[in-house]
């Protein structure tokens, strides 16, 4: 403890010094501070929170009461004087700033709820916003105990004013705030381009979103005050985040921070660029040392956050000592990061990286790791001397409070009636509609939908009303089904409710839902926000409208009402293949049943890739893209990423990079060269995630350990694959079985695409591998004997693996019973098989 109280003393002298540089500290245009329900004037700090009158601004309520309390809580806040007043607002109530100059803003929001006279501020639920965006949707409170609630939030504001809207919620009449600050801050605090990274590409647009501060953190570093930031914000320590304390060390630095390329005290100040935490010293001394230092932070699930981290070489003593890699969870963010090159050659130099990641796999745990580079003749090491972490917010339907008998807002006042009275009229409307169609529905036993475009062909409806129960197959594009309106599809997942939801993904969340006639479905719903968006969407439907297979999962229908993107999908009983192997306290998955989803799997890739006149390539192959029925039979899932394949002349398409980090084909990634490899390359990882039963890319293990891929190839080559299987299957894998198994791993994971085998290939290895498994006496040659008895359908394989629909024919002559144009028992021995001279499709 001893070094960090040092440290800190350091600091604090740091901080005296560089209090000098604040006479010329950026100066807001608009800067309200407002200590809400306090008669008089407060001074923290540096700064002064004016009395809660309306003085520049504009209060509009119904009825407020100014309150405030005495209780010894909030003595232990770091601004006790903002949290003992309070404004209170017993309906819609607005606070309305005008703007001096458009642009970002921050908005910060001070709450505490106490007891006065007989309002209790603990049971209190509302929402905040303003003309644009929801702030706050329900107060925050905690089981009623009087928590202090502060929330920071970053906006481009275009408008000449800032609506601050508090209305409480239908199950509460109480809305309240403690103090506000609507401050100006540099347009340059938030660029408008970032790194996504699955799949690696750039985010743009993030110039004008809003976003609410999530965590702001002091790598090495002590507790930052806004005294001490030129934009007065707030940073902590990152002791408390790091999940092993003994792989970090702390360092400080006394010289001068170097700001160059774009990089100014307002991105961050001086004293987050003084200190960093780097890789413990004392455990890199030698070349062979290989671990991360790893942060973790709680966050949303489904949620998008701008990730902001923080470099400046402070531990190196010449340029080009210092390279590392940094990892984002599952993500290699940066490999190799060369400070010194990236700050025009010059030590101590301020710099910052963002990234844009969705929180899509589930998960609310982020990670942020720094860790040795691969490089020869480096030395391990790493650092980060600071990290953001925004939340990008969720617009909606907020409520404006006009000033009532306010010349100055006779135009607010007018829009709001106009808008009141078209809300009246318009509601009036849907009510006649609704009564309208419920009379139809008394009076007709089938009810159909609207008609749907697809592929240029639109189908025709049998009847003029849309249908709120019964469907009915549409016209000619017969092979895919229905459009569902947004009514039925509320009512069968409750209103999307949250306890639906059995997983998120990149287009947005997939809900369990209820028809009313009790087919169970999985309702996957579009995240605005979401990279994968329309055209996503389109390919999906598109493919799946012509393809059928047992082993592909089955498009029921979609919906695109109210710009909704929704797909309605078979329900799979038993979730995905990635819950089964980890993750999960799901029961393990035996050998044999872990093949079987592997053949399943590789029958329905081998439909995609022979089944067309062109290959389809999913691009997007995964344990999450797996799917398992209620007998564990494998289905492959989400085609928003897919792609035709290249023409017969052709070896390749050429594409942008799409598809999830540590399952990327790497020549795809290095050339932009899309095949049917790719999606085997993919597989294999796949192959190697049954196996080892572990995540393809873990920051969190050693750095040999970190890419599933390359450490078990390791294992592989030296015939060791045995090692590293996973424990709960150890000792019940027969040895021909597993080196077979791990033959056909290494194929598929070949650098080049053509020393990869084709995915039939690998269906008929994995056909083999399980023969193997399951032979008595357990002997090759056996095994290859009972492979030679396989159904003698194989002869005719060209034949019976197109599966197209003719989308000229009834529904019912494209049969999906067992047996019937559907070969998912087929064997490829007769096509793909080490004995026999592999042909092209």
């Amino acid at each position: 403890m001893a070094p960090r109280i040092l440290l800190q003393l350091f600091l604090f002298g740091l901080v005296i010094m560089c209090l000098g540089l604040f006479s010329n500290a950026f100066n807001p245009a608009d800067n309200y501070l407002i200590n809400c329900g306090s008669p008089s004037a407060t001074t923290i700090g540096r700064r002064t929170f004016a009395a809660d009158v309306p003085l520049s601004w504009t209060l509009t309520s119904s009825k407020r009461i100014m309150a405030n309390t005495t209780s010894n809580s909030v003595s232990s806040f770091s601004t006790p004087a903002l949290y003992q007043t309070a404004r209170i607002f017993t309906g819609a109530s607005s606070y309305t700033f005008p703007i001096k100059q458009q642009g970002r803003h921050f908005v910060r929001l001070y709450f505490f709820p106490f007891i006065y006279q007989n309002f209790n501020l603990k049971i209190a639920n509302f929402t905040v916003s303003t003309q644009d965006t929801v702030l706050l949707h329900g107060y925050p409170a905690q089981g009623g105990a009087a928590t202090a609630v502060f929330r920071e939030y970053s906006m481009n504001i275009t408008h000449k004013q800032l609506i601050l809207s508090f209305v409480p919620l239908p199950n509460s009449s109480l809305a309240f705030v403690n103090a506000i600050e609507v401050v100006s801050v540099p347009d340059n605090l938030i660029s408008d381009t970032a790194q996504t990274l699955n799949p690696p590409g750039t985010y743009q647009g993030l110039s004008e979103q809003a976003f609410e501060m999530v965590y702001r953190i002091n790598m090495g570093g002590p507790y930052v005050s806004p005294d001490n930031d030129t934009l007065w914000r707030t940073w902590i320590p990152d002791e408390n985040f790091l999940l092993d304390k003994t792989l970090a060390a702390f360092k400080s630095f006394s010289g001068t921070i170097n700001y160059e390329g774009g990089v100014t005290r307002e991105i961050a100040p001086d004293v987050i660029y003084s200190t960093a935490t780097e890789l413990s010293p004392a455990l890199t001394n030698t070349s062979n040392a290989r671990f991360n230092v790893t942060w973790q932070f709680d966050v949303d699930s489904g949620s998008t956050y701008l990730l902001r981290l923080h470099f400046c070489d402070i531990v190196s003593d010449a340029l080009f000592e210092l390279y590392f890699d940094v990892y984002i969870s599952a993500y290699m963010a940066k490999s190799d990061v060369d400070l010194s090159t990236i700050s025009v050659n010059v030590l101590a130099a301020a710099y910052y990286m963002d990234f844009v990641v969705d929180m899509t796999d589930g998960s609310r745990k982020l990670n942020v790791s720094i860790g040795p580079s691969s490089l020869p003749n480096v030395l391990p090491a790493g650092i980060l001397n600071g990290l953001e972490i925004l939340k990008m917010t969720s617009n909606g339907t907020v409520t404006v409070v006009s000033p009532p008998n306010s010349k100055a807002n006779v135009g607010v006042i007018i829009g709001s009636v106009v808008g009141a009275l078209a809300a009246v009229i318009l509601a009036a409307c849907v009510a006649c509609i609704m009564i309208r169609r419920r009379k139809t529905g008394k009076k007709q036993e089938s009810k159909t939908w609207t008609p749907l475009s697809i592929n240029g062909i639109m189908s025709q409806s049998l009847g003029s009303g849309l249908s709120d129960g019964n469907t009915v197959r549409m016209g000619l594009n017969a092979n895919f089904g229905y459009r569902f309106s947004i009514s039925v599809l509320q009512e069968a997942t409750n209103n999307f409710d949250e306890g639906c939801v059995i997983g998120v993904g990149g287009f947005g969340k997939v809900y369990k839902g209820v028809l009313k006639d009790e087919t169970i479905v999985a309702v996957k719903r579009g995240n605005p926000k979401s990279q994968q968006g329309l055209n996503e969407f389109h390919t999906e439907i598109d493919l799946l409208s012509r393809l059928r297979h047992r082993h592909l999962v089955s498009l029921i229908g979609f919906c695109d009402e109210r710009n909704e993107m929704i797909l309605v999908y078979e329900y799979m009983e038993k979730g995905t293949l990635k819950n089964h192997l980890y993750g999960s306290n799901l029961p393990a998955l035996s050998w044999k049943q872990r093949l079987e989803i592997c053949i399943g799997s590789a029958r329905g890739l081998h439909y995609l890739h022979t089944g067309q006149a062109k290959a389809i390539i999913h691009r997007d192959v995964k344990s999450a893209n797996i799917l398992l029925d209620e007998n564990l039979m494998a289905k492959v899932a989400d085609f928003g990423l897919s792609k035709a394949g290249p023409e017969l002349d052709q070896t390749h398409v050429s594409t942008a990079v799409k598809g999830s980090f540590g399952y990327l084909d790497p020549e795809y990634y290095r050339r932009q060269q899309l095949t049917e490899k790719s999606d085997v390359y993919s597989f294999g990882v796949v192959l190697l995630e049954v196996l080892c039963a572990r995540p393809v890319i873990d920051p969190t293990l050693p750095r040999e350990m970190v890419n599933l891929a390359e450490w078990a190839i390791k294992f592989q080559k030296r015939g060791e694959l045995d090692q590293i299987v996973d424990p709960r299957i150890t000792g019940t894998i027969r040895s021909d079985s597993l080196r077979k198994f791990g033959e056909t791993v290494e194929k598929c994971l070949a650098d080049c695409g053509v020393d990869r085998p084709a995915i039939g290939d690998v269906l008929w290895n994995l056909e083999y591998v399980l023969q193997l498994q399951e032979v008595d006496g357990g002997t090759e040659v056996n095994s290859i004997n009972r492979i030679s008895e396989l159904p003698s359908q194989i002869h005719n394989m060209s034949i019976l693996e197109t599966e197209t629909v003719d989308e000229h024919l009834p529904k019912k002559e494209t049969v999906d019973e067992p047996g019937v144009n559907d070969h998912s028992n087929v064997s490829m021995s007769k096509v793909f098989s080490q004995l026999f001279q592999s042909e092209g499709r």
